[in-house]
């Protein structure tokens, strides 16, 4: 069993460059694989490995300046979640593309976990999903605004053409794991935006803690990690990964007519060339033959 670990914190790192080689070394040394961003706002990841390893990164993480109450997300992966270690140089920890986005200085106003079920279903508040289309497409909540973005760089847009539909309400927002909410309610607040709030540790934070019987989450959540998604209590989805276009897909999808391992599924066959399948079918050739000599090929450890 191997821990994995998701977290983030917003704090100033002048030369984040100069914070990586440390940080690459202890993961590598107690072999915690995953991805780490860092840039001049902060660090943002998630990384799996042996729990003693996980917490030496944790302990490093939480001894750079101004991360000592750094707030993480534990769970636990069957197989290893991550294939390798990637630490990034960044200039966003997330990408909202918005100028004078700051997390630190305000955010919207944080519900618990334990409060979020009752707190959404109040017929004043706009409950919005914040998370990129494939995401919302296996779980979200009860009655949630689905932006259909694409990715979060897109949201600002989307809330521009759309808010006139919110006024009047108390606007609610959720991610995965919080992050991508502190920064929208911060920028939605600099939009004039007044009752703004977001679920507190995210999505994950609320699987762990409130009883599915007493739950407003609908279906399954998408992780980016091996599991690919997560239920009720932090158990292991059964979902599993597209390798052409990195969508969620469940295992009877694979007997769909569109569907060739490595190259298409039902969402993206229609989206790519001949071309561009005669290229995934090359790769995933090169992919088995190297995990027949007991290796991981890079394209399938991209993912």
């Amino acid at each position: 069993m191997y821990t994995v670990a998701a977290l983030y914190h917003f704090t100033p790192f002048p030369d984040p460059a100069a914070l990586k080689p440390a940080l690459e070394a202890v993961a590598r040394e107690g072999e915690v694989t995953g991805t780490l961003l860092l840039a001049t706002e902060g660090i943002n990841g998630t990384i799996g490995g042996p729990e003693a390893g996980v917490a030496r990164v944790i302990e490093h993480v939480r001894a750079l300046p101004g991360c000592d109450d750094l707030e993480v997300k534990y769970s636990a992966a069957s197989e290893r979640p991550f294939a390798r270690l990637k630490v990034r140089l960044k200039k966003e920890i997330v990408t909202l593309g918005q100028e004078g986005v700051d997390p630190r200085a305000r955010t919207g106003h944080y519900v618990e976990p334990a409060e979020w079920t009752e707190f959404i279903r109040q017929p004043d508040v706009a409950v919005i999903d914040t998370r990129n289309d494939y995401e919302v497409a296996i779980g979200t909540f009860e009655g949630a605004v689905d932006p259909k973005t694409e990715s979060f760089r897109d949201f600002p847009a989307w809330w521009e053409e759309n808010k006139e539909r919110f006024e009047g309400k108390r606007v609610a927002m959720f991610c995965t794991g919080g992050i991508r909410c502190e920064k929208s309610t911060n920028w939605l607040l600099a939009q004039g935006a007044s009752e703004v709030y977001h679920l507190k540790g995210g999505i994950l934070k609320y699987l762990e803690e409130v009883p599915e019987e007493r739950s407003a989450w609908q279906g399954e959540c998408f992780v980016f990690d091996g599991r690919v998604s997560v239920g009720h209590g932090l158990r292991e989805g059964p979902h599993e990964l597209c390798h052409a276009c990195r969508r969620p897909i469940l295992p009877g999808d694979r007997a769909r007519p569109e569907f060739e391992e490595g190259v298409a599924c039902h969402h993206c066959a229609a989206e790519t060339s001949a071309e561009d399948k005669a290229r995934f079918r090359e790769r995933q050739r090169q992919i088995v033959l190297a995990q027949a000599r007991g290796e991981t090929h890079l394209a399938r450890d991209a993912d």
